[in-house]
């Protein structure tokens, strides 16, 4: 598997590459529903069954402040696009849930952001 510098990841909201971001995670996952029934604790070596549900995705950006922070999503969601590099990034919509400002008398402001992920996320291709 090639490996992939993260010296270039955005974070870019509404077709805006934010400033001063640092760092971003991802948590996308999918549930998954039990489908067990009689038949199958009946088999010698039973066990439960399942089958794939409803995706999500939710995640975080942090960085430094560079002007004045995103707004919290109650009106309405932002188009979200978090580049790995100028090649592969995921794409959808989210909510911004959390802003958490961090100042300290020996360090630079930082801001991290959490999102909730609304519909469908397009993962990268390649």
């Amino acid at each position: 598997m090639a490996h992939i510098a993260g010296k270039t990841g955005m974070v870019n909201i509404a077709t805006v590459d934010e400033a001063g971001i640092r760092n971003w995670t991802l948590d996308y996952s999918v549930d998954m529903l039990e489908t067990t029934d009689f038949a199958d604790g009946a088999a010698t070596n039973a066990a439960k069954t399942y089958i794939p549900g409803l995706s999500g995705w939710s995640g975080t950006f942090e960085g430094f402040k560079d002007g004045a922070p995103e707004a919290l999503g109650f009106a309405s969601s932002v188009a979200l696009k978090l580049e790995e590099d100028a090649t592969y990034f995921w794409t959808g919509s989210a909510y911004i849930t959390g802003i958490h400002p961090s100042v300290a008398v020996d360090g630079v402001v930082t801001y991290t952001y959490d999102f909730q992920g609304t519909g469908e996320l397009t993962e990268p291709t390649g």
